[in-house]
C-alpha cells in the first residue's frame, strides 16, 4: 500500500515538472512578428519625424515580457544575414500583456533602442527572424518580392493569428502600427439589436424584468433565511433587551424637599419645646411659628387680615 502511494506521488511530481518545462517553452515564444511595412512614404513617422520601414512585434501572452537581449535578423540576399541585438537596460523593452512594440528598420541604431542596424529591401524578398536572448529562433516570416506597394503592410489577419494578408487601406484592412491588426468599425451585436428594437422598448422591458427578478430572488432568499433561523431557534425566547435609560438618582438618607423643609423644622421645634417644657404644670397653649413660606402649619395665619398701624 505504501509503495503504491509513493508511486502516485512520484507520478504527480513528474507531471508537475513536465508542465513547468512546457510553461518555460511557451514563455519563450510569447513574442511574434505581427506586421511589417517596407516602403513608407506617408505612413507612421518615427520619433525623429522620419518615414522609415518598421517591424511590429506583439506580446501574445497575458503577462508582460521583456525583449531585452532578443535579436532581430534580416536577410534580403541569400547567405547574407544582418543581426540587431535589442539592448538591455532600457525599461521600455518590457512589453505589457497583449501589447505591441515597433522597431524602425532605418539602419540608425544610434538613435535609440527601437532603431535597428539594418534596412529592409524594397526590390527583393525579405526574410525576418526573431530570436530570444539564447539565440533560439521563436518566429520568422518571409515577405515575397513585389507583394507590397507604397504604404502597404504585410500583417497577420488578427494579432498572433496564423494567416497573413496585405493591408492596403481597404475596409477592415488598415495599416495598424502599434495597435490591433483587426479594426472593427462597428459592434455587430448592437447593430442587430438596434435593427430589431429601434425605439428601445424591448431593452426597457428586459431591464425591468432583470431588476424585478433580482428583487424577487432577494425576497425569496431573505424569507428562506428567516424561516431557517426561526426553525433553528425553536421556542427559545429572545434575551431581554437591557434598559439603557439613566436611572433616577435616589434621595440620600435625611434629604428633604425644599417645600417640606419649613414644616418639618416647625414640627421639630415644637417637639423640642414640649420636651424641654415638661417641668411646667400649666402650659400657655400658645405656639408661634414663623415661616417665610406658607405651609400646612402657617396657612391659617395667611388668612388673617392685617390691622392698620396707629400713628
Amino acid at each position: 500500500m505504501n509503495k503504491s502511494k509513493i508511486g502516485v506521488f512520484l507520478a504527480f511530481t513528474l507531471l508537475f515538472a513536465l508542465s513547468s518545462c512546457n510553461n518555460k517553452k511557451t514563455d519563450n515564444s510569447r513574442f511574434v512578428i505581427n506586421e511589417i511595412l517596407i516602403s513608407n512614404e506617408a505612413s507612421f513617422q518615427d520619433d525623429y519625424g522620419v518615414h522609415s520601414a518598421w517591424i511590429e512585434i506583439f506580446n501574445k501572452s497575458f503577462s508582460s515580457g521583456n525583449l531585452a537581449g532578443y535579436r532581430l535578423k534580416v536577410s534580403s540576399v541569400a547567405g547574407d544575414t544582418i543581426e540587431y541585438i535589442i539592448p538591455k537596460g532600457d525599461v521600455t523593452t518590457k512589453i505589457p500583456a497583449r501589447q505591441h512594440a515597433l522597431f524602425w528598420a532605418d539602419g540608425q541604431k544610434t538613435r535609440g533602442t527601437y532603431h535597428t542596424s539594418f534596412v529592409l529591401s524594397e526590390t527583393s524578398e525579405n526574410w525576418i527572424g526573431l530570436y530570444d536572448s539564447g539565440n533560439k529562433l521563436i518566429d520568422n516570416v518571409t515577405i515575397p518580392q513585389g507583394i507590397l506597394s507604397v504604404d502597404q503592410s504585410y500583417a497577420r489577419v488578427q494579432d498572433a493569428a496564423q494567416e497573413w494578408e496585405v493591408k492596403d487601406g481597404a475596409e477592415n484592412k488598415y495599416v495598424t502600427p502599434s495597435t490591433n491588426n483587426h479594426v472593427q468599425e462597428g459592434n455587430l451585436k448592437m447593430e442587430k439589436f438596434q435593427e430589431h428594437d429601434s425605439i428601445g422598448v424591448g431593452m426597457a422591458i428586459t431591464a425591468m424584468l432583470v431588476v424585478f427578478s433580482g428583487l424577487f430572488l432577494l425576497f425569496i432568499l431573505f424569507k428562506s433565511v428567516g424561516k431557517i433561523a426561526v426553525a433553528k431557534l425553536g421556542n427559545k425566547k429572545p434575551a431581554p433587551v437591557p434598559n439603557f435609560k439613566k436611572p433616577k438618582p435616589e434621595k440620600p438618607v435625611g434629604a428633604m424637599d425644599k417645600e417640606d423643609t419649613g414644616a418639618i423644622m416647625a414640627a421639630i421645634t415644637m417637639a423640642l419645646h414640649e420636651a424641654h417644657g415638661v417641668e411646667h404644670d400649666e402650659e400657655s397653649f400658645v405656639l408661634t411659628i414663623s415661616s417665610k413660606h406658607t405651609t400646612s402649619w402657617s396657612s391659617k395665619g395667611g388668612m388673617l387680615r392685617d390691622l392698620p398701624q396707629k400713628k
